[in-house]
């Protein structure tokens, strides 16, 4: 009885205890596409490779995966970023980034894809569309 009881105190000192707890917060951003490439068309059941071009604002912005957006055909198309908050950046504009994704065909007609370009001076959101046709 004596072990199980020490052994109660042992496990519950070690889960009691805490290390010190990471505060760091995060501001995230979706960042506008520079610039894209695309097939003319595509070809029912091939996939696609589809590269995309932005550039992160500052040297603290940190790739956190592509805003990606489906409703039937149409695919809506950003940069997600995070920025650590209280952190020091430089606000010397890094080269521009490139990343990918691949793309699988799988409906008839078009695809529109809708590239997030930025905001307007009304704050609104604004998308450079690209319609690519579907062949069989």
């Amino acid at each position: 009885m004596k072990k199980a009881v020490l052994f109660l105190i042992l496990i519950t000192s070690i889960v009691g205890c805490t290390l010190d707890k990471d505060n760091t917060t995060y501001t995230y951003h979706v960042l506008p596409i520079e610039s894209y490439t695309v097939p003319e068309s595509f070809t029912l059941g091939e996939t696609y490779e589809i590269k995309l071009k932005y550039q992160k604002p500052t040297s603290c912005h940190i790739f956190q995966g592509i805003y990606y957006d489906k409703n039937l055909n149409t695919r809506t198309i950003g940069i997600q970023t995070a920025v650590q908050n209280n952190q020091i950046c430089t606000e010397e504009l890094p080269p521009l980034s490139e990343t990918s994704f691949n793309f699988m065909v799988n409906n008839t007609g078009s695809y529109i894809f809708k590239f997030y370009k930025g905001k307007d001076i009304d704050g609104e959101d604004i998308f450079e569309e690209v319609e690519i046709p579907v062949t069989e």
